[in-house]
């Protein structure tokens, strides 16, 4: 099993600066799920929404952009001092087959604290490698579900 110490004194921090708006139970349910490999069970898709939810709960901007706010004039302005998540909707429409499986490149662009988040990817089966073309821009791409118990 993997060492859940930071986890459990992030939770803690969060239950006293948060009350209960720090939504514990989702954070625990995810930290439950991280460890035992029930998530690993689950298909692509599932553990995309899985992370970004989560990521959501740990109070990360998560936004579908259209292809207007995507690129060109209208593009949404990112800022390197705010957690967020950044997914192309046109490419998250044709990404997943009918099953939830990976069939198609994800475009997603990260800011903040990347480290973090790409952590969150990986303990939910996901990678994300940075894309050299742009600022911010990650490929995300399904591995082969999330690391085993005693990984």
């Amino acid at each position: 099993s993997r060492d859940v110490t930071p986890d459990i004194e992030w939770l803690l921090k969060q239950g006293r600066q948060m009350g209960v708006s720090a939504k514990l139970a989702s954070k625990l349910n995810y930290l439950w799920r991280s460890c035992t490999g029930e998530l690993s069970e689950q298909n692509d898709l599932f553990r995309l929404t899985y992370a970004l939810e989560t990521a959501k709960d740990m109070h990360w901007n998560y936004r579908l952009l259209s292809d207007r706010e995507w690129s060109g004039r209208n593009a949404v302005a990112l800022s390197a001092g705010v957690n967020g998540i950044y997914l192309s909707q046109a490419k998250l429409d044709v990404g997943f087959n009918d099953s939830g499986r990976q069939i198609n490149s994800l475009t997603a662009r990260l800011t903040g604290n990347v480290a973090g988040v790409m952590k969150l990817f990986d303990r939910c089966g996901w990678l994300a490698e940075p894309d050299a073309s742009l600022p911010h821009q990650y490929s995300l791409m399904a591995g082969q579900g999330v690391p085993e118990k005693g990984d």
